[in-house]
């Protein structure tokens, strides 16, 4: 995706934190720094306690060293900001390689309504469009649609879909979906699981199992245990994260919808939490939407395309 477009993409949150920067630091010559505004706007801008309080001592000691308004106390600001912004992204910025195990097999885990399917269907088009061979595993039995969806989706991009009636086993479906992508000599296995509340114990025991299961049919699996998370739930996001983190060891995130909300620093303040690997973002309903994470990029897309 070219910079232009992720730029608009992002524009519900770069106009919460760009322009907002604009709105407490004074363009004026004589304007001051406002610190209480501005360390409000970047608690609002969903960037995380854990986030923001480096970025205001930062901001302190520059003006200390250097006092500066107006114009120049903006730059000075965006500069701290966007610092503090990439020392925490960067570390993160690792794309997935799914290397020599076959298959290598990506288990989507996430609350209702995360975009998981969506999630699973995209990656597969991805892979089948570099000519690897994908086995796509309809392991949400509870949800019918999930089902249905995720086999439209194989149909039109040409990988099998492992299914079982709805409100069979999910550990079941799990592991006859390895075994199948065992014998189709798939090149990777990517596992839709059922959405849960990260709150209820017994679903995420229930996840658990899956990973059992799965590790029994294929000693290594799931190589890579996805966690797919909606960027429009914002500190929701951070809660659900911890959960999922705890239980099963998240391995790499996939932030959707970052499109339709302003909570895009949401991103950030996870991965201050987790320092797992960001691999993807979603900015769109396509499959060229689902983005791989540079976190250059998306930073300048939040702070605008000049920033820093």
């Amino acid at each position: 995706m070219k910079f232009a477009d992720l730029i608009q993409r992002l524009q519900h949150s770069r106009s919460r934190l760009s322009e907002g920067l604009g709105r407490v630091i004074g363009r004026a010559s004589e304007a001051p720094v406002d610190l209480a505004a501005l360390e409000a706007l970047l608690l609002g801008a969903d960037l995380g306690v854990g986030v923001v309080n480096p970025i205001m001592v930062k901001v302190r000691a520059m003006l200390d060293a250097a006092p500066v308004r107006g114009e120049a106390a903006r730059q000075k600001v965006r500069e701290a900001v966007r610092a503090v912004l990439l020392e925490r992204l960067v570390p993160c910025q690792v794309p997935l390689n799914i290397g020599t195990a076959k298959p290598y097999v990506i288990m989507l885990l996430g609350v209702n309504g995360s975009g998981k399917t969506t999630t699973a269907a995209k990656l597969a088009e991805r892979y089948c469009r570099a000519g690897r061979r994908v086995v796509l595993g309809a392991a949400d039995t509870f949800r019918a649609a999930a089902v249905e969806q995720l086999q439209v989706w194989g149909a039109r991009i040409g990988a099998e879909v492992i299914a079982q009636p709805p409100g069979s086993d999910p550990a079941a479906v799990a592991f006859d979906t390895v075994q199948a992508g065992l014998a189709r000599g798939a090149d990777l296995v990517c596992l839709d699981t059922a959405g849960r509340l990260h709150t209820k114990s017994n679903l995420m025991e229930e996840l658990k199992k899956i990973v059992r299961v799965i590790g029994k049919a294929h000693p290594g699996a799931p190589h890579e245990r996805l966690l797919v998370l909606d960027a429009t739930v914002g500190q929701n996001g951070l809660a659900q994260a911890r959960h999922f983190h705890e239980a099963v060891g998240v391995t790499g995130l996939a932030v959707t919808k970052l499109d339709g909300t302003a909570k895009g620093g949401i991103l950030v303040a996870i991965a201050q939490e987790l320092q797992v690997p960001i691999r993807w973002i979603g900015v769109g309903e396509s499959a060229e939407d689902l983005v791989d994470f540079d976190a250059k990029q998306f930073v300048d897309a939040l702070l605008g395309e000049n920033a820093g």
